[in-house]
């Protein structure tokens, strides 16, 4: 009679590394990352802001784009490395994107929507429209 074979949880690091899911893209010879990047939303009297950390993606690989309301802020990169010599050849892909949605707020002005890039930081600045900066007055009530 043949023993049963059963899970443990102290898998060898060779069975973990072939059963990943990132080994077979490497293992097909793309070298591909999907990324989502952190992202703070932060809110005052006015302006909605959005900052995303970005280190070492450029701002020229950056594209940001308003469509219905949807704002949608995505990069791609393509990296290729080669190396040659008189006996052999090596070529590496690297293909790195993300994209993130946001649906924009009513009281958003779309048309004085600004982004800034620095220090890996990419900062969006989302302006309120004045009526609704005008609207929301702040007091302070004492308890008598």
């Amino acid at each position: 009679m043949l023993p049963k074979l059963r899970r443990t949880e102290t898998w060898p690091s060779f069975v973990d590394e072939f059963f990943n899911t990132d080994f077979w893209p490497s293992f097909m010879g793309a070298n591909t990352r999907y990324n989502v990047p952190a992202v703070n939303i932060l809110e005052d009297d006015k302006e909605y802001r959005i900052e995303v950390v970005a280190p070492g993606i450029d701002k020229k690989d950056v594209k940001i784009n308003l469509e219905d309301d949807v704002l949608t802020i995505s990069s791609e990169r393509e990296e290729s490395n080669e190396e040659k010599d008189k006996h052999y050849m090596r070529r590496e892909f690297n293909y790195t994107a993300f994209s993130r949605s946001f649906v924009v707020p009513e009281e958003v002005n779309a048309e004085k929507i600004s982004a800034e890039h620095k220090n890996g930081i990419l900062t969006l600045h989302l302006p309120k429209k004045e009526e609704v900066i005008k609207k929301t007055n702040k007091r302070e009530i004492k308890v008598v």
